[in-house]
């Protein structure tokens, strides 16, 4: 049987449900079975979510120094960073404290992979605005990871969900601005899109995955008399793909494209034109469980799909599914990568 891979697992924003995710999976046994665990983040942290979720006496605490200190047998290690006091960090509230702990939990988890401690990481939920509030100047956490790798690749958010991976050609901008960011500089979004679903569909060990693109209009432009764009920029971007030796076909009515991927069974991604298009399909067939990979970068990391939901942290309510979703792909992903 295959070893293990080491996975690095950041309890997320103190604030919120990530700490109680880590402190669950670890209480029902779930980490040993996909991959070695390494619990990064403040260990009081930790033992408070243990202590919300009732699982204080069924998980046995390794606190180590160093990464290379971990041994399983002895219990679940703890890279204890001691850098978060629970009583400055109440549940539900964003505080400075507790963004200033999520930025360097992210960066120890580059640093580690870079040094080969482990395979890749996955994340509780962050506060963006907690990590804003506490230096970070960039748009998101997918931006501060590139700036730490140094990455200048095509990087972003994949939406996974059910075993389907979607990937955004345009992302948080208003529905007004789509039809010129697809246009611009004869498709390069689309085509970076394209690019990246296949990078990551591969990297989690899909051989030539199959990637049906959306259209941006309705029924794909009834050719040109209800708009351009799937003539002049996305099909041209479709064809650059096929002769770059990428499967992808399309375009695809977006009102269909889902039922191809999800019932059928057509495609092993999709990639979509603007971010509802993709997400409201997949929040709607698996709410509970849609995780996100950080596509592009070298490194597997992924979080669960949802926030930090601080209007129920602290209750030890909080469902796994996701969470655990997000473990199994990035085990997946660290042992493809590491063939």
């Amino acid at each position: 049987m295959a070893t293990k891979p080491v996975i690095g697992v950041l309890l997320g924003d103190a604030a919120g449900v990530g700490p109680e995710l880590v402190a669950k999976c670890a209480a029902e046994g779930f980490y040993e079975q996909y991959c070695k665990p390494i619990v990064i983040g403040d260990l009081r942290v930790l033992e408070r979510a243990l202590e919300v979720t009732g699982a204080k006496d069924k998980v046995k605490l390794q606190v180590i120094s160093d990464a290379e200190e971990a041994d399983w047998e002895k219990g679940l290690p703890v890279l204890d960073q001691k850098n978060v006091d629970p009583e400055e960090v109440p549940f539900g509230v964003k505080t400075v404290v507790s963004g200033k702990a999520c930025l360097d939990m992210l960066k120890l988890g580059v640093e580690l992979w870079q040094t080969g401690k482990i395979g890749g990481y996955v994340f509780g939920p962050l506060n963006k605005a907690g990590m804003h509030d506490a230096g970070l100047t960039l748009e998101s956490e997918h931006h501060y990871l590139a700036k730490l790798l140094g990455h200048t690749d095509p990087f972003g958010e994949i939406n996974v969900t059910n075993g389907l991976y979607t990937t955004r050609t345009t992302s948080h901008i208003p529905i007004s601005q789509v039809s010129a960011d697809l246009s611009e500089n004869d498709g390069l979004r689309i085509k970076r899109a394209i690019r990246l679903s296949y990078k990551t569909l591969t990297g989690a060990g899909i051989e030539n995955p199959r990637i049906g693109v959306a259209a941006l209009n309705p029924h794909c432009g009834e050719n040109g008399d209800c708009g351009r764009e799937e003539i002049d920029v996305i099909r041209p971007a479709i064809e650059w793909a096929q002769k770059e030796g990428i499967n992808a076909t399309g375009p695809y009515p977006s009102d269909i494209v889902f039922h191809k991927a999800l019932v059928k069974k057509e495609f092993d991604g999709v990639v979509t034109m603007y971010h509802d298009q993709g997400q409201i399909a997949l929040k709607l067939i698996g709410f509970e469980g849609g995780i996100t990979v950080a596509g592009g970068f070298p490194i597997p990391i992924v979080t669960c799909g949802h926030g930090t939901a601080y209007d129920i942290a602290g209750k030890g309510v909080v469902t796994t599914a996701s969470f655990e979703n997000a473990v199994k792909q990035c085990a997946t992903m660290a042992a493809v990568a590491a063939k």
